[in-house]
């Protein structure tokens, strides 16, 4: 959080109070979320340094926008920028909201790509309640900053923005991401050391692609979205 209060010195008050309503508007019910029917979820409740490493993707948008405040008057680009701040908050809340509520209380996942039954908590499997929770997480944080702005464009394009992260998110985690099994119990997992302290062996996805990766992807993609969401709609409605 001092990452970003330090990096939006140049941006006007309202900028930075919208700033830090997207980030609580994310943060607080996201940590809640992670401990709500924590024992039905494959393992626990997420920490607070997990959720917030979802941000690294916004800070930078943070960092950028502060920089060019700074440096000359380019409100356009901040502009720009604030979009794809708050879409890769949508996205990772989006992403967030999904996996705490459809883990917990969502029954069994499937596949996004082959829509066959998966492990519950693994990347890449949905449910219909999982989905919902998409929706409205990314609508959460697209109301906060819809208005702020007063504008219903930026509504509808930080919810696009947060739908879009976390289908990438889902996608990836069901093609590219690394999935291991236990060679020890057979149980799928996304870590190298299953928890009963056995190596598990990588069966699908790149090495090097992790959960983080994936989240980062996701939140990449909702600040894209958002970010280019602003610059159709600016010319869209040029005169």
């Amino acid at each position: 959080m001092l990452t970003i209060l330090g990096a939006l010195l140049g941006w006007s008050f309202a900028g930075v109070a919208l700033a830090l309503a997207i980030l609580f508007a994310f943060f607080i019910p996201s940590l809640a979320l992670s401990r709500l029917g924590a024992a039905r979820k494959r393992g626990g409740p997420r920490n607070a340094a997990q959720v917030m490493a979802n941000g690294g993707i916004a800070t930078l948008c943070a960092v950028a926008a502060g920089l060019i405040a700074r440096g000359a008057e380019a409100p356009a680009i901040c502009s720009a920028l604030l979009w794809a701040y708050a879409g890769a908050y949508a996205a990772a809340t989006a992403d967030t909201w999904a996996t705490e509520i459809g883990s917990a209380f969502g029954g069994t996942p499937r596949s996004i790509v082959t829509l066959q039954p998966v492990q519950p908590g693994l990347s890449g499997g949905i449910t219909a309640l999982g989905t919902a929770a998409t929706a409205a997480g990314a609508l959460w944080i697209a109301l906060v900053c819809a208005l702020a702005l007063r504008s219903w464009t930026a509504l509808v394009a930080v919810t696009l923005a947060g739908i879009a992260g976390s289908l990438v998110d889902s996608l990836a985690g069901a093609t590219v991401q690394s999935l291991r099994a236990c060679p020890a119990c057979g149980v799928a997992t996304e870590d190298a050391i299953h928890s009963c302290g056995t190596p598990a062996d990588r069966v699908r996805g790149a090495r090097l692609v992790t959960n983080d990766t994936v989240n980062a992807l996701c939140t990449l993609a909702g600040a894209l979205t958002g970010g280019v969401a602003y610059y159709a709609l600016a010319f869209v409605s040029r005169p």
